[in-house]
């Protein structure tokens, strides 16, 4: 079975690709970002199974899926996410998806899902589409302070400290400390993935 992996969170990948790569009958090609992803299917032709990071370069949303599928023959994509809500994933689906995956499943959990999608068939996990959850968005919002949004709103627009600094008259190590504090609560592990998180609960 061929498998493309797209990820640009390195740690993710490569923690994907060592759980992959161990199944005998999986050739594995990864890449990290959704222009990589088309080329590769473009060059070597329709992979058996195409996974995607919801949040990764490239993607804009859910219109990136559209574009996969469209280059991979119209199925054998899915989609990873540590971010995205039951929602997305269910917009995904009703788009054609072959299944959603939270990266939060377990290992062997996740290869078996992999080989099913791989197969042919439609996958995502009862519990995490199935539960009631309070909307994120709100849930969000409520835990971080107005100044906190709006160095936010910055990292979401690639703004250095620097230029937060400058935009919302602070001092650079306070802006700083609020990027510390930011990847904190949203479980981020620096600036970058904050504000994709921002981005993917619709916060800017």
């Amino acid at each position: 079975m061929r498998i493309l992996v797209a990820d640009d969170h390195e740690l993710v990948l490569d923690t994907l690709s060592a759980f992959l790569s161990r199944e005998e009958d999986f050739d594995l090609s990864v890449c990290t970002d959704l222009p990589s992803a088309l080329a590769l299917i473009e060059k070597e032709g329709r992979f058996d199974l195409v996974l995607l990071d919801y949040s990764m370069p490239g993607m804009d949303g859910l219109a990136g899926l559209g574009q996969a599928l469209a280059a991979n023959g119209g199925q054998g994509v899915a989609i990873i996410s540590g971010v995205a809500s039951k929602v997305i994933a269910q917009d995904a689906l009703d788009m054609g998806a072959s299944g959603f995956l939270p990266k939060t499943m377990a290992a062997a959990s996740l290869v078996n899902a992999v080989r099913f999608m791989a197969a042919g068939e439609i996958f995502a996990p009862v519990k995490f589409m199935t539960e009631k959850v309070e909307d994120n968005l709100p849930a969000m919002a409520k835990k971080l302070t107005e100044r906190e949004m709006q160095v936010l709103e910055g990292l979401c627009q690639g703004k250095s400290n620097k230029e937060i600094a400058r935009d919302i008259d602070l001092q650079e190590v306070t802006i700083k400390l609020h990027v510390k504090t930011l990847c904190r609560k949203l479980e981020a592990k620096n600036r970058t993935q904050a504000a994709l998180t921002a981005k993917d609960l619709g916060l800017f």
